[in-house]
């Protein structure tokens, strides 16, 4: 007769043979979509080459890709439209990678199953970015923040790449798929404007229903923030002599090593912000900070901000204390860049007539 199973050791041992199940059908996922992207890589590759062996008019292109699509159509059924073809050829020419690989092959190379981490999905939208450099950050953003379809899609669509604080950090993020080492600032993870559109406010809001609308949606509000923010406290409490006071938000940044307040104001930047923001930090430094951690970093979001007001607010103070506008709805993408390009254009401007005339 044997002895009844203990009710916690049976569940325990169901919840672990579950997470494997999880784990196990995941890697197969994972396997499959990556031996897809690398077989539609290899395709476009071969269709590429047979054009280049033929005739170098666009019409004959065209119609090999007709007769491929036709043909195999037959064998394998649907997936291979003549626009997927034409995308698979496209890809080809996007995406070359750095191993040599010649001659035919009756097998898939392993080394081209590493190359490609993203789905073919995600190499879908890709293709549509323009410029190399671009196409590149968020082929590598992607990886880095394991981003869904739909996120990479929105940070596309909300101009990232622009969006990202100088190009120092663009050039970390594109160094660190060629395994270069760039010392990371913290001036260079932040980004300005911060595009909150997900948090789906209405005009009128209370600085209280912000801050819960971020906590609603914090995974939305990491990715916002970028790679490397872990979330810590909310209405972080301070006290000094009696008096409290109350820190909207509370981040830790693993690539820094610091900790990153934020401040919610629901009007422009004042130099109040400042003193407040400064001794937060400053406490933070004395009270909280880590053996090991680099000097605490404070972000004021805020709807809109004047330069003179914040270069004469933040000068002097050992902290470092940024300030960066937030926007509630996802504007044209046109528009915005236009925005950046002047915003871009202003700084460069007021940076050359803040610099000490060299000596002669």
């Amino acid at each position: 007769m044997t002895k009844a199973l203990k009710p916690q050791n049976y569940s325990r041992l169901i919840a672990d043979l579950a997470a494997l199940i999880e784990q196990g059908r995941g890697l197969v996922v994972r396997y499959v979509n990556t031996a897809l992207v690398a077989t539609y890589w290899l395709i476009g590759r071969r269709i590429v080459e047979h054009e280049q062996k033929g005739k170098h008019r666009a019409e004959y292109g065209e119609q090999l890709l007709e007769k491929i699509s036709m043909d195999l159509a037959t064998r394998f059924g649907r997936g291979f439209s003549v626009q997927n073809l034409r995308n698979m050829r496209t890809f080809y020419k996007l995406f070359p990678i750095r191993q040599t690989l010649s001659g035919e092959f009756t097998e898939i190379p392993k080394a081209l199953l590493k190359t490609f981490a993203l789905s073919w999905s995600h190499y879908s939208l890709l293709m549509r970015v323009d410029e190399p450099e671009k196409r590149a950050f968020y082929e590598t953003a992607g990886k880095e923040g394991n981003w869904s379809v739909r996120q990479l899609d929105r940070q596309i669509h909300s101009l990232l790449y622009e969006r990202t604080a100088p190009s120092k950090r663009k050039k970390a993020v594109l160094a660190k798929a060629q395994e270069k080492s760039i010392v990371t600032r913290p001036e260079d993870e932040i980004k300005d404007p911060y595009i909150l559109e997900f948090l789906n406010l209405k005009d009128e809001y209370s600085e209280s229903e912000l801050e819960e609308a971020l906590i609603k949606h914090l995974e939305h509000f990491l990715l916002e923030l970028g790679t490397g923010f872990t979330f810590v406290a909310r209405q972080k409490r301070i006290t000094l002599e009696d008096t409290h006071y109350r820190l909207d938000l509370l981040f830790y940044h693993r690539v820094l090593k610091c900790l990153v307040a934020i401040d919610l104001k629901l009007d422009k930047f004042t130099h109040a912000d400042a003193g407040q923001m400064n001794l937060y930090l400053n406490y933070l430094k004395d009270r909280e900070k880590l053996a090991g951690e680099n000097d605490p970093v404070g972000i004021i979001l805020c709807t809109g901000k004047k330069e003179t007001v914040v270069k004469y607010a933040l000068g002097g103070m050992s902290n470092q204390i940024f300030t960066s506008r937030y926007k509630l709805q996802l504007p044209d993408p046109k528009t915005l860049e236009v925005e950046l390009e002047h915003e871009k254009q202003r700084l460069l401007e007021y940076k050359i007539v803040q610099e000490p005339k060299k000596k002669n």
